[in-house]
């Protein structure tokens, strides 16, 4: 068999994730492979703690990218600070929720689920409720940015619930992170994981994680054994954390995704968090009016919706997969589908991070109304 090199069409990524990349984090990847231990390495590592925390507006001492995606970032935060038996309180609103209560079960530990609709933001009321319910529970979990339905929970208010209750919060801003207000410190945040290729725009792989000192009492107070090698932070954290200006060998980091996401968090400090987060309302008040206008309608209240992450009913005779093919075999653009009871219903449009711009919605406005051309309704 020969095979040749592969070689993609670009393509404009304005799907849930990952999003467009832009050349310089493309070029800053393209720089010579280090050893993961050299000395040079290590002062680098400490840059990439120091951006992360200026994006999740955070001073906190654990704070730093796990070698694999949000979705390891998840069942770390769980994995570290559940332990079996525990009841531990789950928002869903979304399939992230769903997720979470999944890993939890893994666990050992006794999920107590506290439901809203999908497109609905998480009900502060109903987490207060929950804690009534269920005086014994250790931590509450939810999704602040639900990249499922593009709603918007108050993270600020749920985590305060939390603390009133003596309880940790798990909080998922795997969409939120660099594309909307986000205070980690400021909100009073415990555990909080993200991901790489949404509205930090580096390629997929990395899970930007940080910890209170809340949380990191709890991790060390732990009565059982963290049930996974690779995520234990109490391993992980001998290479990330610097303390002692050494750092032991865990696994082998994946040099080159760093460089990129360390050029992506340089790229989001050059802007200003708050302008980032300026910019992506901007974009998605101009996108918005555009959909409106050819009939879509936002699944999510205006107060409760994302401006990185736009889920649009289609209109009425528009076909869901017909739709997105012909994007994407016309245009090289891509959106997103629905998932679970939104399936078929919905497109998810991401505006996220080097792909929120003006070009990118032109764009595909333009291939919307070529569309509804050659297919009338």
């Amino acid at each position: 068999m020969n095979v040749a090199s592969f070689v993609p069409k670009q393509k404009t990524l304005m799907g849930p994730g990952p999003s467009d990349v832009s050349s310089r984090v493309l070029q800053a990847m393209a720089k010579p492979t280090i050893g993961h231990l050299d000395p040079d390495f290590v002062g680098f590592m400490n840059e990439v703690q120091s951006l992360l925390r200026y994006a999740f507006k955070t001073e906190n001492e654990v704070c730093f990218p796990i070698s694999a995606p949000g979705s390891a970032g998840m069942e770390a935060c769980f994995v570290n600070l559940v332990e079996p038996g525990e009841e531990v309180i789950i928002c869903q609103n979304g399939v992230f929720g769903m997720r979470m209560q999944s890993i939890v079960e893994r666990i050992g530990a006794k999920p107590i689920l506290v439901k809203d609709d999908w497109g609905k933001a998480v009900d502060p009321q109903k987490v207060e409720d929950a804690f009534k319910n269920n005086p014994n529970a250790k931590l509450l979990a939810f999704v602040h940015a639900e990249t499922s339905t593009g709603a918007c929970s108050d993270a600020k208010a749920i985590a305060a619930i939390a603390k009133q209750n003596d309880c940790l919060s798990i909080v998922d801003t795997v969409t939120s992170l660099g594309g909307c207000p986000l205070e980690v410190d400021g909100w009073g945040l415990d555990a909080v994981y993200s991901g790489s290729q949404k509205c930090l725009s580096a390629p997929p792989g990395l899970s930007p994680v940080t910890f209170s000192e809340r949380a990191v009492a709890k991790l060390k107070a732990r009565k059982s054994q963290v049930p996974s090698w690779f995520l234990d932070f109490n391993l992980v954290l001998n290479y990330w954390d610097d303390k002692e200006k050494t750092r032991s060998y865990h696994h082998t980091a994946p040099v080159n995704a760093l460089y990129g996401l360390r050029e992506s968090l340089v790229i989001l400090q050059e802007e200003g968090l708050e302008s980032s987060w300026k910019r992506h309302r901007e974009r998605h008040i101009e996108l918005r009016e555009g959909l409106v206008k050819m009939g879509f309608e936002f699944l999510v209240a205006e107060g409760d919706r994302l401006p990185q992450l736009n889920a649009v009913r289609l209109p009425a005779g528009a076909d869901d997969a017909a739709l997105r093919s012909y994007l994407l075999d016309n245009f090289q653009l891509e959106v997103g589908a629905g998932l679970g009871p939104l399936a078929g219903k919905i497109l998810r449009i991401g505006l996220m991070g080097y792909a929120a711009n003006k070009k990118n919605i032109a764009i595909l406005l333009g291939a919307l109304d070529s569309y509804f051309a050659d297919s009338p309704r």
